[in-house]
């Protein structure tokens, strides 16, 4: 394989979000090494709270049923998460939840497994968001998502993400560069 399809989204559905943009120029980069890149936003996929009594009684929102489809016609993804209170966000997690549930004739897990994730965060603190991906590593590998081992946590954001096309901080931006050529390479030898 040679372009390997890559969706890219944030934790985040703020208007300006430093997630999205972080994201965003990951995907750049990894559209420029090669890849189709299709860049999403949660936002644009109204999830309710997941709840398995919710889910019987209502079935599988078409919202839900999108962005699962969405996911599965890809082989890897970018993902941004900002950091709340030391983790991911609930709408992150809400979205983890509702995707790893069956639907159809696909079993539970079909938009994970065996796909490649490459996780970044963005925050104006100095750690970058850091705490939240160990937690984000943690839930994608336990269902079936083989997880880069490098991550990349942009600090000081508001000085670091001023525009999509590359993050200020030259060390910070070769991660990102180097997270992108680097989910396309795991793909294109897994697949």
């Amino acid at each position: 394989m040679t372009n390997p399809k890559i969706l890219a989204f944030s934790g985040s559905i703020r208007n300006g979000s430093i997630n999205q943009r972080l994201v965003t120029i990951a995907a750049n980069y990894a559209q420029q090494t090669g890849a189709e890149v299709t860049i999403a936003n949660l936002a644009d996929y109204q999830m309710p709270l997941f709840c398995p009594d919710w889910e019987t009684a209502n079935g599988m929102p078409d919202e839900v049923i999108a962005f699962k489809e969405l996911m599965k016609s890809h082989n890897g993804f970018l993902i941004a998460s900002p950091e709340y209170n030391g983790s991911l966000t609930g709408i992150l997690k809400n979205t983890i939840d509702w995707m790893s549930r069956p639907y159809s004739d696909d079993p539970r897990m079909a938009c994970f497994n065996g796909k490649i994730a490459g996780i970044m965060a963005a925050s104006p603190g100095g750690l970058g968001g850091l705490r939240g991906l160990h937690h984000l590593r943690a839930i994608l590998a336990s269902i079936g998502t083989l997880v880069l081992p490098n991550q990349v946590a942009v600090g000081n954001a508001g000085t670091n993400l001023v525009d999509e096309e590359s993050v200020k901080d030259e060390g910070l931006n070769n991660a990102v560069q180097s997270q992108a050529k680097e989910i396309i390479r795991v793909i294109n030898a897994l697949h």
